[in-house]
């Protein structure tokens, strides 16, 4: 029975870890999986049911094809095409010959896409074909971007990028003079010109055969000449023709000719180039050299033998052409492994990677790192090699760099000086320049040290400064340091040591930051820096003066209470001192009051003033605007009273007053609309929903929609008829009474067959208004139906309401909430789910009898 549980427990764990790793194959992941695989020689068939297992979707791997489409879409991005352009006619300008990359992957079969069919019979299923046609855009182009963007960082090789670099390109340039030494062949354009006595151009293409036939002369043999052979060639031929005439031959569009690039580039093949090409247009061509490819003995071969070995790094460090030679057809550039790759690191110019010939020492790839940095430690270099079984380290000096020579995967060393002076005393605080200075003949002394700070300034303290020394075994002490008696010659001047760092106080800092703070009715209230003997007045005036609201009768100081004697605690937290004002000036005792550190200053607003307070009325009154209040109660009466009364129009039942909130009730709306988001929420939580984001933005809507005002239902009628009562509502600071003409209509919206406007009808009840509007919709709530007036107010209107319904109400019929059905989706969840755990149990129950 134990073991039986054992077993279970340890199947429903690997199941659980199995599904829980197949899920965890980030995009970075998937792209190295397929670039090892592809590498490795598997087809894309394996490659799709490795992927399926791991967990990987078609929309990740359509993800991947989007992010790398759009990388290659951007300006620089790593393009290794060619051009073809088509020519018609014997053009003097040339073009580029190479192929296009796609058209080599065709030609040379490396496309990643696999051409293999399944051969158990099966049918691929409608997952594996999405997956195929997904993953086949990672052909060639692809893999160079991806191998160079996933391992570009891994190991940095000095140079070994300059022919996939996207900033640099290695195409010929094809309109510039051709070189004297340009031998002709098959294929090449020539264009003969004659002019003098006589005026003509010849333009043929070298046959096959090696000739030129020109109109009248016959044919001319001119392959294996060079330019300039030919020319002196054409000249004695044609001359016999044209006499006291000038002849020269010039080369149009160029040959095509077939190179082959072997060994350690990233696209190995079969390249077709124009022949002015070089043997780094074919390296450029070939996508450059691989991880392992050489760069310092890539050969080129022709008609079996070495014509040209290249050494990159000649080419790189010191411009060097002499190896890249013009290429001719049917050559073959051989890219070798590296034999020799060294690693160095710290204090030079250039740490990585660099590949070292067998009599190149440490001294030379120093000079390819650039040197040692500024504060490279150049004493010795510290190297680590492989020797059998066990790593050796070697301590190269300065006079052995020279000799000794580097092996493969030696890994050097540079360090830095050390962070320390040896010659170096300090000064810092109140001296007129602190900083570090050289301990020499003239600085030996605390007092010399002073004076070479150009002196002490005058809120230096000169009782005790203090002074940190390194001991001999790196521990710091302090000395105390009497400044004026070693300044004045009373004490003893002390000798400095390597490292003191001599700190004088100053005897501001030592006190703090002192302010004095002003608050209240002035132009610009806050901190200011104190002064000894500032008194009101001065703080007043530094704040700008009072303002119009400044109260003279009272203005308070507000002092700290400070006993550094006390030993227990004391309830009072300030002293207080009140004064009066008169023209600015402090009257009574406070002419003879200043100011200490850290006071408060508040000025008080006078309880008499007051900025007016506007209302506005609109609407059908005799004169319309904004009016200020007169008195704190001021009433609708009051307003329509100094609106000169009501016009003839005015449907003065109906009035709606508007008010803007408060910052208060700003304030209260916020924390409502949080509390109910938090209800909501929980709320879903409780019926384990997914939380409701229609509700919860309705709710933010609902805000937004609010804006800064809200109506006030008001009873103008009663208020104009008894002034002064409970109707007659008191007004505040921007408030706006609305005065509508009269409307005798009655609308009818909501959850209606028909929604309209229809005139009103005295003693008609709900019943009535309803059946106008073709009767409530399916979903009408009936017995929610409600009244909105015209003033604001809003009242639920039962089955004898032919009271509450006057003239231009609304009459609103709300509808039902919609209740949701389950899916048929969530249904087959459920019902799967609980089959699922039905299945478990039951297995369960068996196991455990």
């Amino acid at each position: 029975m134990y073991m039986a549980r054992r077993i279970l427990l340890a199947c429903l764990a690997c199941f659980w870890f199995q599904f829980i790793f197949s899920q965890s194959m980030s995009d970075d992941q998937v792209v190295r999986y397929v670039m090892e695989q592809q590498e490795k020689g598997k087809d894309q068939q394996y490659i799709v049911s490795q992927l399926l297992q791991k967990g990987v979707t078609v929309d990740q791997l359509r993800r991947i094809r989007n992010k790398y489409e759009a990388e290659q879409k951007q300006p620089g991005a790593l393009d290794l095409t060619g051009t073809t352009q088509a020519k018609s006619g014997t053009s003097r300008l040339r073009t580029n010959k190479e192929k296009t990359l796609d058209e080599r992957q065709k030609r040379n079969g490396y496309m990643i896409r696999s051409q293999r069919e399944i051969k158990d019979g099966e049918d691929k299923t409608l997952k594996n074909q999405q997956l195929n046609e997904e993953i086949g855009f990672m052909d060639i182009d692809s893999l160079i971007y991806y191998r160079n963007y996933f391992k570009e960082d891994d190991r940095q090789v000095f140079g070994r990028n300059i022919f996939n670099n996207e900033m640099l390109t290695f195409e010929p340039s094809m309109n510039i003079p051709t070189p004297a030494n340009y031998r002709l062949g098959a294929g090449d354009a020539v264009i003969i010109d004659v002019w003098g006595a006589s005026q003509t151009t010849f333009e043929g293409t070298v046959s096959p055969d090696g000739t030129v036939t020109i109109e009248g002369v016959g044919p001319l043999t001119l392959a294996g000449m060079t330019v300039k052979e030919a020319n002196d060639y054409v000249k004695k031929q044609l001359g016999r023709f044209y006499s006291n005439s000038n002849i020269t031959l010039t080369v149009g569009e160029t040959r095509s000719i077939q190179v082959q690039v072997m060994g350690e580039v990233m696209v190995p093949g079969t390249y077709t180039l124009s022949a002015l090409s070089s043997a780094f247009n074919a390296l450029y061509a070939a996508g450059g050299i691989s991880e392992i490819g050489t760069l310092r003995d890539i050969k080129v071969f022709r008609q079996g033998r070495v014509v040209s070995t290249i050494d990159v790094y000649d080419y790189i460090l010191n411009g060097n052409t002499k190896g890249d030679i013009r290429l001719a057809d049917n050559d073959v550039i051989v890219v070798g492994p590296y034999e020799c790759l060294v690693n160095i690191r710290g204090k030079v110019k250039r740490p990585m990677f660099y590949e070292m010939k067998e009599d190149e020492s440490v001294s030379r790839i120093l000079d390819y790192a650039g040197g040692f940095a500024g504060d490279a430690y150049a004493d010795n270099v510290r190297l680590i090699r492989k020797s059998g079984r066990e790593y050796s380290v070697y301590t190269v000096g300065e006079f052995e760099m020279n000799g000794f020579l580097l092996k493969d995967g030696d890994s050097l060393y540079v360090d830095s000086i050390i962070p320390r002076f040896s010659n170096m005393a300090e000064i810092r605080g109140a001296v007129f320049h602190p900083g570090q200075y050289q301990m020499d003949g003239s600085i030996k002394t605390v007092r010399q040290l002073i004076k070479a700070a150009d002196g002490l300034r005058e809120d230096a303290f000169l009782k005790r400064a203090v002074m940190h020394r390194q001991k001999e075994d790196l521990t710091m002490e302090a000395l105390s340091v009497d400044v004026e008696g070693i300044m004045d010659g009373t004490v003893a001047d002390i000798p400095l040591r390597k490292n003191d760092v001599l700190f004088i106080p100053s005897s501001l800092d030592m006190k703090g930051e002192r302010t004095l703070t002003i608050d209240g009715e002035v132009n610009f209230p806050g901190v200011y820096q104190y002064a000894d003997n500032t008194t009101i007045e001065d703080l007043v005036l530094q704040a700008g003066g009072l303002t119009e609201a400044a109260s003279m009768a009272k203005v308070d100081v507000f002092r700290r209470i400070k006993n550094p004697d006390a030993v227990t605690d004391d309830e009072k937290l300030s002293e207080t001192y009140s004064f009066s004002l008169r023209d600015g000036l402090v009257m009574g005792d406070g002419q003879d009051f200043h100011l200490q550190p850290y006071d408060e200053v508040f000025v008080r607003k006078s309880p008499a003033y007051s900025e007016q307070r506007n209302v506005k009325i609109s609407g059908e009154v005799n004169f319309s605007g904004s009016y200020a209040m007169d008195n704190k109660n001021y009433r609708l009466s009051d307003l329509v009273k100094a609106a000169g009364g009501l016009s003839s129009l005015a449907y003065a039942k109906g009035a709606r007053l508007q008010r803007k909130l408060t910052d208060e009730e700003k304030k209260q709306r916020e924390v409502a609309m949080k509390a109910a988001q938090i209800q909501l929420y929980e709320e879903s939580m409780r019926s384990e929903k997914t939380f409701d984001m229609a509700r919860a933005d309705s709710i933010q809507n609902l805000k937004l929609d609010l804006g800064d005002t809200y109506p006030v239902a008001i009873n103008l009628e009663k208020a104009m008829r008894n002034p002064g009562s409970v109707d007659d509502v008191l007004l505040r600071e921007g408030d706006e009474l609305q005065i509508p003409q009269f409307s005798n209509t009655v609308k009818i919206s909501g959850d209606v067959m028909y929604p309209i406007s229809i005139n009103y009808e005295k003693g008609k009840s709900l019943k009535y208004y309803i059946k106008r509007a073709g009767g409530y919709a399916d979903r009408a709530h009936k017995s929610r139906v409600y009244a909105v007036y015209m003033n604001g107010a809003v009242e639920q209107l039962g089955r004898r309401s032919a009271k509450a319904i006057q003239p231009g109400c609304e009459i609103v019929v709300p509808s039902k909430p919609q209740k949701t059905k389950m899916t048929t989706a969530e249904m087959m969840t459920i019902g799967t789910s609980t089959a699922s755990i039905a299945t478990m149990i039951a297995t369960l129950v068996n196991i455990f009898k």
